[in-house]
């Protein structure tokens, strides 16, 4: 594949396309559960921070990459580096990116099937006048069962590869023009339920007003690593979509425009969990059981509470749809960059993906005493090490690559931000963004 020959058909398009790359467990799981565990306003203004001066900035290093090469991500940074005259060898980056989004869709499909599990009984009712106790013990009861497991980790996979295979304008385009704005729809409706509940006020001044004294290096690092995480960077998937990307659009424009509604989305999760929390005078930092525990007691006792958790739960399965479908285009793109055609590159793709994510949902059942590296299971490993340490090492090299290897003027039509606002980005790069990811990197490894 010499070059891209699909492109997002539109601007609007290519924002709801790294948007719906963005967006998914990092927002409606993992923000809400974290703030609550650091503290909330504090930790929120500190991720806001380096949202722009990390996230930001790496962000539009790796959709620039994709945007001057044309290619897939690992002969976008073979072409460009053989042409600026340094080692070719930083292909393999592109490798490494498609190894880390392997991993990393490989734990999110079996994640992404407990939301189906949790769908189907929250529309069932199933979880109306029941306690903690008994909605954790369901809970721990379907993890230990490897065939309801697997079905829903093999129907979800199967929903995105599907949508993949029907390639950029048929499947990932469409999908997320029809499904990103009616996340924003189902978020606003249950924030604005939320406000009609006991817990409103008191959520928003629990996240809107910072006490200084809560900030401390663990908060720092993990604000920064949130930050990273959550806008998708490192994995080189943001390349891939970027080779897709329109001539004439301004980049920093679009990709401010993807980190504002990316924290958008947290943001109104957060006020639409932490309501519905303080209203029933649960702990909000009640950690990763937060959604799949502690919500569905507290939605259950509110008046319409089955629908109001339904809706909530169709929120997170749009969101990690939208999401897994974008971190499965760089393998196939990869893929595709070796002479395979879409159909049959999304289908080994799918394959491989559905094999590892088999060792990750027996890790809860059948091989769940097996401990396979720094005494963790398959599910705890590829669910730590990529997303802590293969995606700030993947973000770092490419922020590298884009402001220290790719020379001047390739950067510069490619960012299209005028001489001023190049000038302002390859400084964040360069002297804030690598630093702040170095540090990331650092307290992932010790």
């Amino acid at each position: 594949m010499n070059e891209t020959l699909e492109r997002w058909s539109s601007r609007r398009a290519f924002i709801l396309a790294v948007t719906g790359a963005a967006v998914g467990l990092g927002n409606i799981w993992r923000f809400p559960y974290i703030t609550g565990e650091y503290g909330g306003a504090a930790f929120l203004l500190l991720y806001v921070a380096f949202v722009v001066l990390l996230g930001l900035p790496v962000m539009m290093a790796e959709i620039l990459i994709g945007r001057a090469g044309r290619r897939s991500p690992m002969q976008s940074l073979g072409h460009l580096a053989t042409q600026a005259g340094r080692s070719p060898h930083w292909r393999w980056l592109g490798l490494f990116g498609a190894f880390t989004v392997f991993c990393i869709l490989s734990f999110y499909s079996v994640v992404s099937g407990w939301s189906i599990e949790f769908l189907v009984a929250a529309v069932n009712g199933d979880f109306v006048g029941q306690g903690a106790a008994e909605i954790g013990a369901g809970f721990d009861a379907f993890l230990a069962d490897p065939g309801r497991m697997t079905f829903n980790h093999t129907l979800f996979l199967a929903m995105t590869m599907m949508v993949v295979a029907a390639g950029v304008a048929k499947g990932l385009e469409r999908l997320n023009n029809l499904l990103m704005p009616l996340l924003y729809l189902l978020l606003l409706v249950l924030a604005g339920h939320a406000a009609t509940t006991s817990g409103f006020g008191p959520a928003l001044a629990w996240l809107f007003t910072p006490d200084l004294a809560a900030v401390t290096p663990t908060v720092l690092i993990a604000a920064m690593g949130h930050a990273f995480f959550t806008l998708a960077v490192g994995a080189c998937a943001l390349m891939a979509y970027g080779a897709y990307m329109p001539d004439h659009q301004s980049l920093p424009r679009a990709a401010a425009g993807v980190a504002v509604l990316d924290v958008t989305v947290a943001l109104l999760a957060g006020i639409a969990i932490f309501s519905v929390v303080f209203a029933q005078g649960m702990d909000p930092g009640e950690g990763p059981g937060l959604m799949f525990v502690t919500l569905p007691v507290a939605f259950a006792d509110l008046p319409f509470g089955a629908l109001w958790l339904s809706l909530f739960f169709l929120l997170l399965l749009l969101a990690t749809w939208t999401s897994s479908i974008n971190l499965a285009e760089p393998m196939v793109a990869t893929l595709q960059g070796w002479g395979l055609g879409r159909g049959q590159a999304s289908t080994l793709v799918g394959i491989a993906v559905w094999m590892l994510g088999l060792l990750s949902v027996l890790s809860f059942s059948t091989l769940s005493e097996l401990r396979v590296l720094f005494g963790m299971n398959v599910f705890g490993l590829v669910s730590t090490i990529p997303p802590e340490i293969f995606l700030p090492v993947g973000g770092l090299l490419i922020a590298i690559f884009a402001a220290w290897v790719l020379p001047e003027h390739v950067a510069l039509r490619a960012l299209d931000a005028g001489p001023n606002g190049f000038r302002l980005w390859r400084f964040l790069v360069r002297w804030v963004s690598i630093p702040l990811t170095l540090v990331v990197l650092v307290s992932g490894l010790i």
